[in-house]
């Protein structure tokens, strides 16, 4: 299910990126520099937020890979050296068993969870107010999105309705001029074939034919303004929500990152354990004789963990149960390897996405203006940047 959760979820970030207008820079408009430099800042700008998010997925990918890494070297130990460990270990999951067993009716945490928020207690607050602010600005962005694409469809409708009557004022003037052309032919006939004075009728003829065709000259006027109007709104529209698209990619895998880390599903239910984890550790506070004890066997089983070079002996001192139950450990190991997957995917997906946006900018830099040498220097950056980036 996980794996069809995480290609589902992908799918509905490419739609959006698929979703991109590229007619946004028209043919007519590679003549005009100011609308190519733009252009291309637009996409130097959106590369630079994609570094940044690649650099912060591969370090934590980094670490993740240091913790596979750190179960590989204790699977690797020997006999005698795993039952050391694993005596020490077993000591630190009694005390904690000792210290939180008050706890386990009136606790609302998993050990699971527990332990995850132990280990990670001085981050917490950041994460909880990092998550809400993407939450919210997820729910700015969403709200700007529909607009914009109100915007975009507005502008685009209003263009297509004119277009339509361009076509019905011009079939008008042809009528006009056939009717007036008509109406000439029967007064000379009158005028020759019967002698009749049809001067006021020829002033009459030339009067309304003339006000006609002008009326129907100005409209079309008036139309071809407005349809360029509609159409450089329109564009603009869609401009904006191309820019706004790639945040709302970005800020949406975040915030879903981050709930399935810790298992929640918004920031709210992170906010709500963290304060029952406070809780807990008020009430474990009130335990320091078990404490003291506790603090002696982890100092111990990180010592003896640090001697084989482990990426983070600490770590195992709120996982000691993984040292002793090798179940504990699969699922410890499982857990790694998802997150690892998850960030190896956004990587990819990142550097795809940066790839193709510093292409585009880099097809369009000969037809810049004054900004070109600026222009090119920004890409030769990235260019250095980028093979530290896909290493």
């Amino acid at each position: 299910m996980r794996l069809f959760d995480r290609l589902k979820r992908n799918k509905k970030f490419e739609k959006l990126f698929e979703e991109l207008d590229s007619a946004v820079l028209k043919e007519k408009d590679l003549e005009d520099t100011e609308k190519v430099e733009q252009y291309v800042i637009e996409r130097l700008e959106q590369v630079i937020d994609l570094t940044r998010e690649i650099e912060d997925e591969k370090a934590e990918y980094r670490a993740v890979t240091a913790y596979l890494n750190d179960i590989q070297k204790l699977e690797n130990l020997s006999e005698e050296e795993r039952k050391k460990i694993e005596e020490t270990a077993a000591n630190v999951v009694q005390l904690n068993s000792a210290r939180n067993g008050f706890l386990n009716s009136a606790r609302r945490l998993t050990d699971a969870q527990f332990a995850q928020m132990e280990q990670e207690e001085k981050d917490m607050p950041a994460v909880i107010r990092r998550l809400a602010s993407n939450e919210l600005y997820q729910e700015t962005i969403k709200k700007d999105m529909k607009y914009l694409e109100r915007e975009k469809s507005r502008w685009l409708l209003h263009r297509e309705y004119l277009s339509h009557q361009q076509k019905g004022l011009k079939n008008l003037l042809y009528i006009l001029i056939g009717i007036a052309a008509v109406v000439a032919v029967v007064l000379l006939f009158l005028q020759f074939g019967f002698g009749l004075d049809v001067y006021y009728a020829w002033m009459t003829l030339i009067f309304v034919t003339a006000i006609a065709i002008c009326a129907d000259y100005l409209k079309m006027l008036r139309n071809d303004t407005e349809i360029l109007m509609a159409e450089k709104s329109a564009n603009k529209a869609i401009t904006l929500l191309n820019k706004v698209k790639i945040k709302y990619v970005n800020v949406t895998n975040a915030v879903d990152y981050a709930c399935e880390k810790y298992h929640v599903r918004k920031a709210e239910d992170l906010n709500r354990l963290w304060e029952y984890y406070m809780d807990a550790v008020k009430e474990r506070e009130k335990y320091q004789r078990t404490n003291e004890d506790l603090e002696y066997f982890n100092g111990r089983l990180i010592r003896a963990l640090e001697q084989y070079r482990l990426y983070d002996a600490r770590v195992w001192v709120t996982q000691a149960a993984a040292l002793i139950d090798n179940k504990e450990m699969v699922e410890i190991q499982h857990n790694l390897v998802n997150r690892r997957q998850k960030l190896r995917d956004r990587i990819e997906y990142n550097v795809a996405a940066m790839k193709e946006l510093k292409q585009e900018a880099e097809r369009m830099v000969d037809k810049v203006g004054g900004m070109k040498p600026q222009i090119e220097e920004i890409l030769q950056s990235m260019n250095r940047l980028s093979e530290v980036l896909y290493d």
